[in-house]
Order: structure tokens, then C-alpha cells, then sequence
């Protein structure tokens, strides 16, 4: 019997501003933290940056009709925030917003729900070290006035769009930015301090509560209001005492500083008596749950593989701050990805079904999952990839089980549509469907958007 998904449910992809839309100094758009940190020698490899990446700028219509071409129900996009408002305060930039018109508009007349993203990690840059003149005050994520900024961002996008856009994202894996961005120093900006890190993703988290305000109040009542989290499948090595800690340790700094105070209006116990030495979490006042914890329509859920922990010492940086004095991560078992990810569906439907019962009446979204490998284009011009297919069909039998164990999943969103600037690597990672030659920008769908469009007309997998 073929494992076939709900009426209605929705097939979808994803993708980042800053990884494919390129035209970095166009129609008045203005450096992000990730324009700079490209820029900074040694941060990404071969000083790669997106100031062209896929070019889907320019050539956003060709992108829209592969996707119809692909029976997309739905694509998941972000809004360049320094596009739309180039120093993250004042009034927007018409000719950023033009864009995002534009293209919501293609997606509709192509019968495609646009679903957009407000924050995918490009802030703009004068909102971290400030205008060249020092008259103003910045520090990003690390101080509350960027969570104020991000709020007026998403009423002008929000007046602009919000006849347009079906789901409306606040953030896109908060837990990124704060701590890689601001613990490990990897991501944008590149700082290092724990501290910062933790303050980051409490403003974050406020980012949120205060747009999901700014967004019930401007756009229309049916319009579908979503966060999406990169929550981490954490396993003990072992039912040993420490590794069971171990992995509570990292479950807190890794999932439940966002689920808890979002879903709960709380701060996990837990979390902050581990966390002591690092903050006394004075940065948190009063009121401040209560606005990260207004109710939401949906919760996005980005899963690409699980972590297995034990009792030991990590690396340093690290980014979990507070969490892995004592612990370490261990290699799962299992082939990998280009990306050195192990290849587990399994960690998916834990994640979901732990949702299930934790989150009762919250609808789930699969908003990001996919694999990176070396593709390339054949003689003939063919891409065959085999091992993503794979891995899609393995995560989608995962997902199909999760909703027959009442999972309510209404959606998911495969990462990613176009090969694109993968972060701190560049060029190097293909995580696309469609092959980008990144020379000539010429884009040939791979045998797994072919494979995807198949699953998308049956609605489900053939078994």
C-alpha cells in the first residue's frame, strides 16, 4: 500500500534571501552582518559571499516556473530585512518591497501559497556596530533594542505584503543566530561570548512575541502566524546517570529556551541554574514572557540529523553556552552527507511525536529538511542523485508515520530549491534540487525535483 498524506497537506520548499537572491548593492539594499563576516578573510570558505549567489533576484520568474513546473503547493522564502528597511530603522525601501510584491504575485498566478520569513539571519549590519558616525547605538541580538527594531520591521513588511503572504514566519532558527553567531563565533556576526549568546536568544525570543503582536494587528485574521526552530534530537550515549544529564543539559539550551518561554510563558529551571556561572538572566523583565508567549497559528520544525551526547568536555568555543562544560558530542553511527551529518530518519519522528505530546493543538510544519552531496552535471548535462532521494523518501516515511501516530504535520518544506551560499561554506555545499552552475547561473533540475514532483502529483510514496 502506498503511504499517501492528508488532503490538503502542503508540499513544499525553502530558501534564504541572503543564500540565493545576490544583487547585494541593488535598489537601495544595504550590508547585513553576513555581507561583512563573508567579507572578513577566513570566515567562509574561499572568501566566498552572496553578493550574486543563485541570482534569483534577476531571475526570480525562471525560479517561480520550475516550482510550478515541480507542483509546488507552497515555497517558503525569506525577506532580506536590510532590503526592505536598509538600516534596520526609519521607513522601507520601495524598491525592496517592489521585489517581494513582485514575486508573491508571480507564486499566486502560479497557484503557489507564498510563505515568508522575516528573519533569516541577515540583520542589518548598523543594528550590530552602528552607523559610521557612532550617533547610533547598536550591539544587535545581545541588546533589547534590536527586539523593538525587528517589530517596527515587521509591521512595514507586513503593510506591504500582508494581503499577499499566507504564513507569515517571525524567525528561522533563533537558535543559530544566538549561538553560533554570538557563542561559537562560526555564523555572523562572529562574536564569542556566552553571555551575549544567551542575551541574543532572549531577544530573539522577544523578537518574536512583539512581531506576532505587530502581525495580528495588521494582517488579515486568516493569515497563518508560524516560528520555525532548528530543535536538536539529542541522545544519551548511555542510561549512565551523567549521559542522561548530558543530554538534559543540551536539550535545554537547545530546544526548551525557546519552546518553554514561547509555548509556556516560562524560562526552564533547568536552564538557568545550569547557566549561573554565565548570567544571572537580569537581562529578562518583567512582562517579557508574557509577549513571547502570544499564541501562534502553527510551529515550524527544521530537522537534518540527531546528536548522540555523553558526560565529558567539549570543544571550546562552543556553542552551547553554560550546557557542555560537561558534556561531548559523539559521531551516530550510520552513513553521512556531504555535510558529515549522519543519515537517521529516525530522530524526525521522535522529534515529532515528543511535539505530539508536549505541544498538544499546535500544528506542525517540517519547514527545512534536506541533504547536501556532491552533485555535478553529467555530459549529457544530467544530475543524478540518488542518495538525496533517498534520504527525502527516508524523512517523508518518517513524517508519514508520525501523522498515523497522530502527529497533526501539515506540511512539509524541502531544503532546498536551488543549490545556493551555504554559510560559513560557500559554494562548496549543493543542497538544491535544481543544480545551480553558479558561472552561468543555468539551472537543471535533478533527478530529485523530478522524483519530488512525482510524490507531490500521487501525494504521497510509492511502498
Amino acid at each position: 500500500m502506498n503511504a499517501l498524506f492528508p488532503a490538503g497537506f502542503r508540499w513544499g520548499s525553502a530558501t534564504a534571501a541572503y543564500q540565493i537572491e545576490g544583487a547585494a548593492h541593488e535598489d537601495g539594499r544595504t550590508p547585513s552582518i553576513w555581507d561583512t563576516f563573508s567579507r572578513t578573510p577566513g570566515k567562509v570558505r574561499n572568501g566566498d559571499t552572496g553578493d550574486i549567489a543563485a541570482d534569483h533576484y534577476h531571475r526570480m520568474r525562471e525560479d517561480v516556473a520550475l516550482m510550478r513546473e515541480m507542483r509546488l503547493t507552497d515555497y517558503r522564502f525569506s525577506v532580506s530585512w536590510s532590503r526592505i528597511q536598509p538600516t534596520g530603522r526609519g521607513p522601507a525601501n520601495q524598491k525592496g518591497l517592489d521585489f517581494y510584491r513582485a514575486l508573491s504575485d508571480e507564486l499566486l498566478e502560479a497557484g503557489i501559497r507564498p510563505v515568508a520569513t522575516l528573519y533569516h539571519w541577515d540583520l542589518p549590519q548598523e543594528l550590530e556596530t552602528g552607523d559610521a558616525s557612532g550617533s547610533t547605538a547598536a550591539g544587535g541580538w545581545p541588546e533589547r533594542s534590536t527586539a523593538a527594531r525587528f517589530a517596527e520591521y515587521a509591521g512595514l513588511a507586513a503593510e506591504a505584503l500582508g494581503d499577499r503572504i499566507a504564513t507569515w514566519t517571525t524567525l528561522n532558527e533563533p537558535w543559530c543566530a544566538a549561538f553560533l553567531g554570538y557563542g561559537s563565533g562560526v555564523h555572523a556576526p562572529g562574536r564569542t561570548d556566552d553571555r551575549a549568546a544567551l542575551r541574543a536568544a532572549h531577544h530573539l525570543n522577544l523578537a518574536h512575541g512583539l512581531a506576532v503582536r505587530v502581525l495580528r494587528e495588521t494582517v488579515p485574521s486568516s493569515t497563518e502566524l508560524s516560528l520555525t526552530l532548528n530543535l536538536h534530537a539529542v541522545r544519551a550515549l548511555s542510561d549512565a546517570p551523567e549521559d542522561v544529564d548530558a543530554a538534559r543539559r543540551i536539550d535545554a539550551v537547545g530546544n526548551r529556551i525557546f519552546l518553554d518561554p514561547v509555548f509556556h510563558g516560562r524560562l526552564p529551571d533547568d536552564l538557568v541554574e545550569d547557566t549561573r556561572h554565565v548570567t544571572d538572566w537580569s537581562f529578562v523583565r518583567d512582562g517579557d514572557l508574557e509577549t513571547i508567549s502570544a499564541p501562534i497559528d502553527s510551529l515550524g520544525i527544521n530537522y537534518y540529523s540527531p546528536s548522540v551526547v555523553a558526560a565529558g568536555t567539549s570543544e571550546t568555543p562552543s556553542p552551547w553556552p553554560g550546557a557542555a562544560d560537561r558534556v561531548r558530542f559523539l559521531p551516530a553511527p550510520g552513513p553521512r552527507t556531504a555535510m558529515d551529518w549522519p543519515v537517521d530518519a529516525t530522530g524526525l519522528h521522535e522529534l515529532l511525536v515528543r511535539l505530539r505530546d508536549e505541544l498538544p493543538g499546535v500544528p506542525l510544519l517540517i519547514t527545512e529538511n534536506g541533504a547536501a552531496y556532491d552533485d555535478y552535471a553529467d555530459p549529457e548535462g544530467r544530475v543524478h542523485d540518488p542518495e538525496r532521494v533517498a534520504y527525502l523518501d527516508a524523512h517523508l516515511a518518517a513524517t508519514h508515520r508520525a501523522i498515523a501516530d497522530g502527529v497533526d504535520v501539515r506540511g512539509y518544506f524541502l531544503w532546498s530549491l536551488l543549490d545556493n551560499f551555504e554559510w560559513a561554506y560557500g559554494y562548496g555545499k549543493r543542497f538544491g534540487i535544481v543544480h545551480v552552475d553558479f558561472a552561468s547561473q543555468r539551472r537543471t533540475p535533478k533527478d530529485s525535483a523530478r522524483w519530488y514532483a512525482e510524490v507531490i502529483a500521487r501525494g504521497g510514496l510509492l511502498r
